[in-house]
């Protein structure tokens, strides 16, 4: 599972000009499987998605298929973990850890 966390890099008016394609992405992504949560941070100063069920490369590559990478307004960090415990809801996204 992975963790994305994004920091604007731009002022708040770019970031805006690129948000209709960015919740356009987000949704396509979550259309695919591969996000399960996002939402911004606060302050507004970025956002973070949880994404699950690929590899780093593939996320890597999601990544910087993002309107807002795209329009070079903000910055991933991408932080990969394993999920070896979760709410009952997200049962199906439980992983094992690598022996």
């Amino acid at each position: 599972m992975f963790v994305l966390e994004l920091t604007y890099t731009a002022p708040i008016e770019r970031v805006d000009a690129a948000l209709q394609e960015h919740v356009e992405w987000l949704q396509k992504e979550y259309a695919a499987g591969h996000f399960i949560a996002a939402g911004r941070k606060v302050p507004r100063d970025g956002g973070v998605i949880l994404a699950a069920g690929m590899d780093r490369a593939t996320v890597e590559r999601i990544v910087a298929e993002d309107p807002f990478t795209l329009a070079g307004v903000c910055e991933y960090r991408i932080t990969e973990f394993v999920a070896t415990t979760t709410a009952p809801a997200l049962e199906g996204y439980r992983e094992q850890l690598p022996s």
